[in-house]
């Protein structure tokens, strides 16, 4: 079965209530979007509120927060992280809003030059933000999609105001998220001034979608549009596309056409680990996740023989595999560079042979044809089976590598 993706086309920005009314345009029931809020016991504070309405001429459904009680004014980072760890959350979505959350609590920290812990969400920690990242985060996983990409954001301009004053768009925090997590942000010129991504809207992309770009190849079985508040001079909405990847030449398309995204390359220079050793770490990097690792020797500083270990990351894999480096390698600093990477769509089937069944990785061409190659480690296994050399098991198998 083909897996489902889920696209968020932001042409006007993003922001928690967009996504909210995106979902319920779905089907996601308001019961759904509201649940986390009686987990947490706010429900007889606030709640999400949906409604069909227009925007610029165009249908969508509209979200709002609720409010019925006073707000407290201030809220810390260390305060609704307990709460949250403590609320009986479903997995998926605790796991996501703490993600959500922290990811705010370090921009916000790296904006004004203090501890995580010591982060005062001012807007964030309102009722309002909590509702929007519970909400989305629940009718996220009540959609159970396989694959979620995100267009670039186009970010407006001007200024906003704000608990600490007018600032400049896009907001410091938006700036420090899309620095920190290598998110695209598009110009818009010719644009009217205001602001287009919040800092909520930007944190919950960055925690949900696995790559941003332009839509890849597929084909849509249902559409949300959330509303925007905001009246421009275009209309002010974000479209939720579910679909399936673009089949072609009678294959279900060995799922999506080339498509870029971001990698990390983490790097460092070892002259004081044997042989065995880097072996393991090596090995250890890749069951640890890493998309490869790789070891090269080198001539260092002080005329020492030594090794260039590389790995490379996905970005949501750094932090973890970062932590892995320090502690099974003597490594005292790490480099790590970006890189784009374009990726050829694969999947892999196993097919019965003659000699028994092998594994093939098929690989689709930008063409939509296809290229397959078997695994070597069943080749070998045949071979050592059958007592054949590899080169004759490569021979009988060769056939069965026809798409």
């Amino acid at each position: 079965m083909s897996p489902s993706i889920l696209h968020w086309d932001c042409p006007t920005g993003i922001a928690g209530d967009m996504l909210l009314g995106s979902l319920a345009d779905l089907g996601v029931p308001e019961a759904v979007l509201n649940q986390p809020l009686q987990q947490l016991g706010l429900a007889d504070q606030c709640s999400i509120v949906t409604r069909p309405g227009s925007n610029g001429g165009l249908r969508g459904m509209g979200a709002h927060v609720e409010i019925r009680q006073p707000q407290e004014r201030h809220r810390h980072w260390r305060h609704l992280r307990q709460l949250l760890r403590t609320a009986p959350l479903e997995d998926g979505v605790g796991r996501a809003a703490l993600r959500c959350f922290g990811l705010l609590a370090e921009a916000e920290a790296r904006v004004h030059g203090c501890l995580v812990d010591e982060v005062h969400f001012h807007e964030v920690g309102a009722l309002d933000a909590i509702a929007d990242v519970l909400g989305v985060c629940a009718g996220l996983c009540h959609l159970d999609v396989e694959i979620i990409s995100c267009s670039p954001l186009p970010t407006g301009h001007g200024s906003v105001a704000t608990a600490h004053g007018l600032l400049p768009i896009p907001a410091p925090a938006v700036l420090e998220l899309a620095r920190a997590h290598h998110v695209p942000l598009l110009g818009c010129e010719g644009w009217p001034q205001g602001e287009l991504v919040t800092p909520t809207g930007l944190a919950l992309a960055i925690t949900w979608a696995q790559r941003f770009g332009a839509a890849p190849a597929l084909t849509p079985r249902q559409v949300g549009i959330g509303l925007g508040q905001r009246q421009l001079d275009r209309p002010n909405q974000l479209r939720l596309l579910v679909a399936e990847p673009w089949a072609s030449h009678g294959h279900p398309a060995a799922a999506l056409v080339p498509f870029q995204e971001w990698v990390a390359l983490v790097s460092c220079q070892i002259d004081d680990m044997d042989g065995e050793a880097l072996a393991t770490l090596q090995q250890t990097m890749l069951e640890a996740g890493a998309l490869d690792a790789w070891l090269q020797p080198i001539h260092m500083k002080k005329q020492r023989p030594g090794h260039l270990v590389q790995v490379l990351v996905q970005p949501d894999q750094l932090k973890a595999l970062r932590q892995l480096l320090w502690s099974h390698s003597s490594t005292l600093g790490l480099r790590e560079q970006w890189h784009h990477r374009w990726v050829l769509p694969r999947r892999q089937e196993q097919r019965q042979t003659p000699l028994g069944p092998v594994r093939i990785k098929w690989a689709t061409l930008p063409d939509g044809s296809r290229r397959g190659k078997a695994e070597h480690e069943d080749l070998v296994g045949l071979a050592h089976h059958h007592q054949l050399p590899l080169q004759e098991v490569r021979r009988q198998v060769l056939p069965f590598l026809d798409p």
